[in-house]
């Protein structure tokens, strides 16, 4: 089974969405006590974490020599897993200590190290459906579309059972890597990841918007070699996203024509639920309207769904051991 971009561990108190763009910690009681970036600065001489999260991302495209920022989960795959690890155990420490359960089998031994009793692999997707409030026991069709930052993963969900499900390595981090790529392309210009994230949020949209926008960057110029200021536009970016966007619509079209005709009628009533942070990306719920004619509903809280998701199943074991996969 391939690695996806997230995944939860459960414990008796805690449960952990650990994702390639960014790691949420819900503990039970308290709901969401962590939320940063899934990134680790490395001192490349001892090999010693020098930070994690947040402060790690500040240091994207910053660090001296012997400093070196790292994202160990990249394209939906565990790329560095000792620094996962580490990771990981950094964000155990911050919230609890108790035993647990994770979804990826690429970590079970760093699960069983932090006093693991038993471990459980579960579909992201159907963490997201619940964490969005979906009825997922009842034996209706439900579609859940959860866009990370590694992959997008589609599922059709009914009776606590998926139907059919399909994770493509197109989300976020890849709507990121367009804008880079389409900025160099068009203008010359170098920019690092944070200008191009900030770019996709502050201008960026898979549909024509109302009202023109624009936006100044900075970046170093590719033929004068010198920082320089430029100004770019929504459809620029919107042009540039245009083929990776095309990509999740394409895999929900896909999807909905491999759905059983009696599902498919539920979904024509219930339409299709949008969760994980690529999914915030401007007018993408009229892109996929447009594209399949059917409704389209935003998750209450897209960026934490996995997570609360998880979090529902700390209180309903019966669900989680009906829902793991062997």
């Amino acid at each position: 089974m391939a690695f996806r971009s997230l995944f939860s561990l459960f414990s008796s108190d805690l449960a952990i969405d650990l994702g390639t763009a960014n790691t949420c910690v819900y503990a039970r009681g308290r709901g969401i006590v962590v939320n940063e970036p899934s990134i680790v600065a490395i001192n490349k001489i001892n090999g010693k974490v020098e930070a994690v999260g947040k402060a790690a991302k500040e240091m994207l495209g910053r660090t001296p020599g012997n400093i070196v920022a790292i994202k160990p989960m990249k394209d939906g795959v565990i790329a560095d897993f000792e620094v996962t690890e580490k990771m990981l155990t950094y964000f155990i420490k911050q919230a609890h200590n108790g035993a647990m359960w994770v979804e990826k089998r690429a970590v079970k031994d760093s699960a069983y190290r932090a006093k693991a009793s038993e471990v459980y692999l579960i579909e992201e997707a159907m963490a997201a459906a619940v964490g969005a409030g979906m009825p997922i026991t009842e034996p209706t069709g439900n579609m859940i579309v959860d866009i990370g930052g590694g992959t997008t993963d589609i599922a059709v969900i009914s009776l606590a059972g998926i139907v059919y499900s399909k994770a493509v390595r197109v989300a976020g981090n890849e709507m990121d890597e367009a804008i880079i790529q389409y900025i160099k392309r068009n203008h010359n210009l170098l920019i690092g990841e944070r200008t191009a994230e900030q770019i996709k949020m502050e201008i960026g949209s898979a549909f024509p918007l109302d009202q023109r926008l624009t936006m100044e960057i900075k970046g170093r110029h590719l033929v004068e070699g010198v920082p320089k200021t430029i100004t770019i536009t929504d459809e620029e970016i919107r042009d540039a996203l245009a083929e990776t966007v095309n990509v999740i619509v394409d895999a929900v079209r896909v999807a909905l024509e491999r759905t059983p005709p009696e599902l498919s009628a539920d979904i024509v009533d219930r339409g299709i639920v949008l969760s994980g942070g690529g999914a915030l990306l401007r007018n993408l719920d009229k892109r996929l309207r447009e594209e399949t004619g059917l409704p389209l509903a935003m998750a209450e809280d897209p960026l934490s769904s996995v997570v609360l998701g998880a979090g529902k199943m700390l209180a309903d074991f019966n669900l989680l051991r009906k829902i793991s996969i062997d």
